[in-house]
């Protein structure tokens, strides 16, 4: 059963819309500087993942295939039948999930700083049980630390201090139930599968997702564009986010 999705839509109505997914502990704050560029010619829908915000969190295991469902059922709750997909980390491999499970729902596909498998299964399992045991705060500066160089953080205290405070308001279950989904999450060898044409975007020093995870997924996609943006980490969409705001429109053009 698909979960109710706390979202927000920006933009004109009538528009071709684009969904935005946010990163593991993080809300669809993370895409306030890229939305401005992005309603010129959409209408963007953002979304909360299920078990963050207010989204709501069903009882079980959720796999990468459900948080996918979540996504599609949203859309079906406004009569949207084809959008553009853009998601980033957690979120970018929630766009795999649309593109091999709903193929015919889109438009485009936007996988940032991500993977078509992150990392190894006991890793987020254990990490699930800490936040589990003692909340997101006991991860979150870590995590926040990785999201940043350490030249931005330096320059924009207040901009690490409002996410750090983002993924502590971050239910801790809702944490732990996406950590849960990623574990089992590997579309290594259905990436040949996806058939809607796919913009990839790295950053060179990103520590949590580097740079092969990205020309992997490039490489299994017939026709993926990748795009690697210099001198910024995981958190690339705020870090840079002119850059990524121009990649984006003019991948949203046809460019």
């Amino acid at each position: 059963m698909p979960a109710t999705l706390n979202h927000r839509f920006d933009g004109p109505e009538g528009a071709p819309v684009i969904v935005l997914g946010s990163p593991l502990g993080a809300d669809g704050r993370v895409w306030d500087a890229i939305v401005p560029a992005l309603v010129a010619t959409h209408r963007v829908l953002r979304f909360d993942t299920r078990g963050h915000g207010g989204s709501e969190l069903p009882p079980g295991t959720p796999t990468m295939s459900d948080l996918a469902e979540d996504v599609v059922a949203l859309a079906d709750q406004y009569a949207i039948e084809r959008f553009t997909y853009a998601g980033i980390s957690l979120a970018g491999a929630l766009g795999l999930a649309v593109a091999l499970d709903a193929p015919e729902r889109l438009d485009r596909l936007v996988v940032c700083c991500s993977g078509a498998k992150l990392g190894e299964a006991a890793g987020w399992h254990e990490r699930a049980a800490l936040v589990r045991r003692d909340g997101v705060g006991a991860v979150a500066e870590t995590v926040v630390g990785r999201w940043f160089t350490p030249e931005y953080a330096a320059r924009e205290p207040a901009v690490v201090a409002d996410t750090l405070a983002m993924l502590r308001a971050c239910p801790a279950e809702g944490y732990a139930a996406a950590c849960d989904a990623v574990a089992t999450f590997d579309a290594r060898a259905r990436l040949a599968a996806v058939t809607a044409p796919t913009l990839v975007i790295a950053a060179e020093r990103d520590p949590s997702t580097p740079v092969a995870l990205s020309e992997e997924v490039a490489a299994g996609i017939p026709g993926a564009r990748l795009v690697l943006v210099p001198d910024a980490a995981h958190l690339v969409i705020v870090e840079k986010a002119d850059e990524v705001a121009e990649i984006l429109v003019d991948f949203l053009s046809g460019a």
